[in-house]
């Protein structure tokens, strides 16, 4: 019996695999990811440009899908996405997701009205596919919260706020839309109490699992490299949170996962 058989599943939402962090290494960091139970893992592509590098890693590993998008530290520096280039990057039957796009006025504030013409180019993809949103949101939760329902009152679509660690009010908002809340290596961070109690207050149902590697690498491989193996650690966290066995937990967000990234789930079948 391999391990994978005994190791429940669950599936790293957010990576980064094109990253030199990895280079060279994708079959080891895959079988790791394997060992640990993450059997599924979505590599996120930040940069247009770079979606060519970032399909062929999801074409040549059977367990990494992808999505791409311009980051919004990046949409000052980068041509701006169109609604059409989007679509047709979806057309790739291993492409899962919208973005990672967002607002962060955390570094890049000067450049918040391009910031949100951009997330706003990037909602219509994900409303005219059908594909989930992926959300990178920091020091922007007022301008966050507005559009998003802005444009979800214009059409609905899916969306997950990645590596959540925003306020209250913008998970409560993201939450009442009927979007995911994404559980990072920083919520497994001795000090994230306040950042635990709000995925605590969460249906279970809307919480999903990631590393955001190579960053944020959970304890005890905390200011290491962060891979996708190290999920499982950040899991762990989330089933204490919820007073679960981790297999429970795992099987609630491989749920949660396969209602969101839908696309995702059925080439799973159909593999």
């Amino acid at each position: 019996m391999s391990t994978t058989d005994t190791t429940p599943e669950i599936t790293d939402s957010h990576c980064h695999l094109d990253f030199p962090d990895f280079e060279g290494q994708l079959d080891e960091i895959v079988a790791r990811a394997a060992r640990a139970g993450v059997t599924r893992m979505v590599t996120i592509c930040t940069r247009l440009k770079n979606e060519p590098a970032v399909r062929a890693i999801a074409e040549a590993h059977a367990p990494v899908f992808y999505a791409a998008g311009t980051h919004p530290m990046s949409a000052a520096e980068e041509p701006m996405a169109t609604v059409e280039e989007l679509l047709a990057l979806a057309r790739h039957p291993k492409f899962v997701g919208i973005g990672e796009t967002g607002l962060d006025y955390h570094y890049t504030a000067d450049s918040a009205e391009v910031q949100q013409r951009s997330l706003r180019v990037h909602i219509r993809a994900a409303q005219e596919t059908g594909l989930p949103l992926i959300i990178h949101a920091r020091a922007a939760d007022d301008d966050m919260a507005r559009i998003l329902a802005e444009e979800y009152q214009r059409a609905p679509y899916s969306c997950v706020m990645h590596c959540f660690s925003s306020s209250p009010a913008l998970a409560r908002a993201a939450l009442d839309l009927g979007f995911y809340l994404s559980m990072s290596g920083i919520a497994a961070f001795p000090k994230s109490q306040e950042l635990r109690d709000i995925f605590a207050a969460a249906p279970l149902d809307r919480l999903l699992v990631e590393t955001d590697a190579p960053y944020l690498a959970p304890p005890p491989h905390r200011g290491r490299r962060n891979e996708p193996a190290y999920t499982a650690h950040t899991a762990r966290v989330g089933a204490e949170l919820f007073g679960l066995d981790y297999a429970d937990f795992a099987a609630r967000t491989q749920a949660n996962f396969d209602r969101l990234f839908t696309k995702a789930a059925r080439f799973k079948a159909a593999a």
